[in-house]
């Protein structure tokens, strides 16, 4: 489940730039309980006050619930550990 989970967060991107929001380092924490009922997501956004931050939650939200036996989703933002172009994948930074 949880590699399904990735891949669907792979489909989303930030509208400013061409790299989804996992490749960017923008997802903290991934959790889902035992028998996939609740499904916790921590991420973070490149900037406090990106302009497109209620459309990339929302994206997000509405993928992950898209996915088949995911029940509840939760996305809770966080700024702590502030984000840095260190957190992005090898493939993100080149892109």
């Amino acid at each position: 489940m949880q590699e399904r989970v990735i891949e669907m967060l792979r489909t989303v991107y930030d509208p400013e730039i061409p790299v989804n929001v996992y490749d960017l380092g923008l997802i903290y924490r991934i959790e889902l309980n035992d028998d996939c009922t609740e499904l916790a997501v921590d991420m973070t956004l490149t900037a406090p006050n990106c302009p497109a931050a209620d459309f990339i939650i929302e994206d997000i939200h509405q993928k992950l619930e898209s996915i088949h036996g995911v029940g509840q989703v939760f996305v809770e933002l966080v700024f702590e550990p502030e984000w840095t172009k260190d957190m992005m994948s090898e493939e993100a930074k080149l892109d």
